[in-house]
């Protein structure tokens, strides 16, 4: 008899690609056999973030073509269960900076009848530019 094969989901924003988005890929793909990321279309970004710097389908091409990505999905805006439930991850990965609480996911993946699937957090990579927000910053320094 096989193992069962381990499906991973991770997902983001991923507008202008570092270290850490390098990072949390390849902690998220260590955990499973199969990694499908989840990349957050232009509406969601707008809404929870900023304008995207680079639209959702180059996103998803840029994510799509990482060693670590199995597959790259574009999200859709409304419930986020629903992409949950369409991919049917056995585990799904937090970003170290992510705002969802592991606890919370979890009471919110058994009240949508998701309860079976395990919640994991990348850990921090440290390095200097490791967060679009970082990295936007310093090219408004070079520029002023």
């Amino acid at each position: 008899m096989c193992d069962p094969m381990v499906r991973v989901m991770a997902s983001g924003v991923f507008d202008i690609l570092h270290t850490g988005h390098i990072s949390y890929l390849q902690q998220a793909k260590a955990l499973g056999d199969e990694l499908i990321v989840v990349v957050a279309c232009d509406e969601t970004v707008r809404k929870s973030k900023h304008e995207p710097i680079t639209n959702e389908k180059m996103r998803v091409q840029i994510i799509g073509s990482l060693k670590p990505v199995d597959k790259a999905v574009l999200g859709k805006g409304g419930d986020i269960f629903d992409v949950v439930k369409e991919i049917s991850p056995d585990i799904i990965v937090l970003g170290f900076d992510q705002t969802f609480k592991e606890k919370d996911l979890r009471k919110r993946l058994g009240e949508n009848g998701l309860g079976h699937i395990e919640v994991a957090r990348a850990s921090e990579y440290a390095e200097d530019l490791t967060a679009t927000r970082r990295i936007i910053e310093k090219i408004r320094k070079l520029e002023g």
